[in-house]
């Protein structure tokens, strides 16, 4: 057999520049393909030499290499190499690193069956010579050794060969949600792969609050996947309008070449879904978005609006119990997708009137506190809605400080939700005095956001 005849050539330069770049990403792919792979597969002589350093990195220091890692390497040991073959293995790696594949499960299966499959010719190759003095023991040890080469080997992280990832910085990429006060103690929003749940009563704002933390996510250059279970796409769209443009819900069709105006600008892209309420599960969802993900939509940010109306996949006895499935699906879904997902949840009775809500009042299922890395409520009573006021109480956050209560402005004519200030803490934290002198601040910042709204309006007028 001749193996200089044998190559990935006919996949073209796309599939091999992935495939060696996927091999320095993917340290189980390269632990599977390192079986297999001959390095003179490759058609170009730059691409065989970036291979060549990741596997003998991998085999002096028993661990696979970071991308800043294999920087050092390429700038600092290609001395052997001409000044030419330097230069593409450089370029090419500075491409790759800023470059993402949606075909990347496509070029691993299809390089490892290429691989498997030249192994298994040379062993059936090897196997005739063997076939003319009987040995068939050995015949079937180089044929069974053929076909167990380039499994998948990958039992997780391995404490030893990825020594190098653990000390690599992982980015969360979180969205702002557009209160500063919450993102300075979420460190900056909530991030990719993360679950954030609004709690609140039935009437007390959770659809307005979602539209706002899409509306900052979009402000921010993010495409937003909206899925709504309630209202209609129109109806979403409208105070997403309201909520850029500031022009309240009733003036938004006198006022739309204002309103055009103002949404023409944003960089992100809004995508409206609605579904009949109990009619879509999350793996309508994640049928949905593989869709967009075809046509070449990255997504940013997922809202639910909300998790509880969302059908469960399974049959359950209990509701808590398939409520408990929907939001580990939502959680699942965020991380397959690399991205944050937000949506919400009712409360039972018990938050109607309360001053603060806690996670002790979600309804049904108190396992969604579990799956959820950020929570926080929304708490307006009746006087609250009548004079624009309310409560947010930051209930849970995997990435800082919680238990902390902040006073809120909350217009709903125009989407309008800006958190007041210093957080309330509890008696047993703060003196009663000292809440006062909170209180009475968060007042008069009250007073100075609803002037500027009324200013706002005179202005549109």
């Amino acid at each position: 057999m001749q193996k200089d005849n044998i190559s990935f050539s006919k996949y073209g330069k796309n599939f091999q520049e992935v495939l060696a770049y996927l091999i320095l990403e993917d340290r189980p792919f390269s632990e599977q393909i390192e079986e297999v792979l001959d390095v003179s597969f490759f058609e170009l002589n730059y691409l065989k030499v970036f291979v060549s350093k990741i596997f003998e990195y991998r085999t002096k220091y028993k661990v696979h290499p970071t991308s800043k890692i294999f920087d050092s390497i390429i700038r600092t040991e290609l001395d052997d190499e001409t000044e030419a073959t330097r230069e593409q293995v450089r370029r090419y790696f500075a491409r790759s690193i800023v470059r993402a594949s949606s075909d990347s499960e496509y070029i691993k299966s299809t390089s490892l069956d290429f691989c498997k499959k030249q192994k298994l010719k040379e062993a059936i190759l090897k196997s005739v010579n063997l076939l003319q003095n009987s040995s068939y023991d050995e015949i079937k040890g180089l044929i069974d050794n053929a076909l167990n080469l380039g499994i998948d080997s990958d039992y997780g992280h391995d404490f030893h060969k990825d020594f190098e990832a653990r000390y690599e910085l992982r980015a969360r990429n979180p969205v702002s949600t557009g209160w500063q006060k919450i993102d300075d103690l979420t460190k900056n929003g909530l991030g990719k792969g993360e679950l954030g749940v609004v709690i609140a009563p039935t009437g007390a704002g959770k659809s307005m609050v979602l539209a706002h933390l899409g509306s900052q996510a979009l402000l921010n250059g993010n495409n937003v996947v909206h899925y709504t279970l309630e209202l209609s796409e129109e109806v979403t769209g409208l105070r997403y309008d309201s909520c850029i443009s500031g022009v309240r819900l009733g003036d938004l069709h006198s006022m739309k070449g204002m309103v055009y105006d103002s949404i023409k600008e944003v960089d992100g892209r809004l995508i409206i879904k609605e579904y009949p309420t109990k009619s879509a599960s999350v793996n309508t969802l994640k049928a949905h978005l593989e869709k967009l993900k075809k046509n070449n939509i990255k997504i940013g940010m997922i809202i639910v609006d909300y998790g509880d109306l969302l059908k469960p996949v399974g049959t359950y006895r209990e509701k808590r119990n398939e409520l408990e499935s929907i939001y580990e699906g939502l959680r699942a879904l965020a991380q397959e997708n690399e991205c944050p997902i937000w949506t919400a949840s009712q409360t039972n009775r018990s938050g109607l009137n309360a001053e603060v809500i806690t996670m002790e009042s979600i309804s049904e299922a108190f396992s969604k506190c579990f799956v959820a890395d950020m929570i926080f409520s929304v708490s307006r009573t009746v006087e609250d809605k009548n004079t624009n006021q309310g409560r947010i109480f930051l209930a849970k956050n995997r990435n800082g400080p919680d238990g902390l209560v902040f006073p809120l402005y909350m217009d709903t004519s125009r989407v309008k939700i800006k958190i007041l200030d210093s957080p309330i803490q509890s008696e047993e934290k703060r003196p009663v005095n000292k809440l006062v002198e909170v209180y009475q601040k968060s007042k008069r910042q009250f007073n100075t956001a609803k002037n500027e709204g009324k200013h706002n309006d005179t202005n549109s007028k």
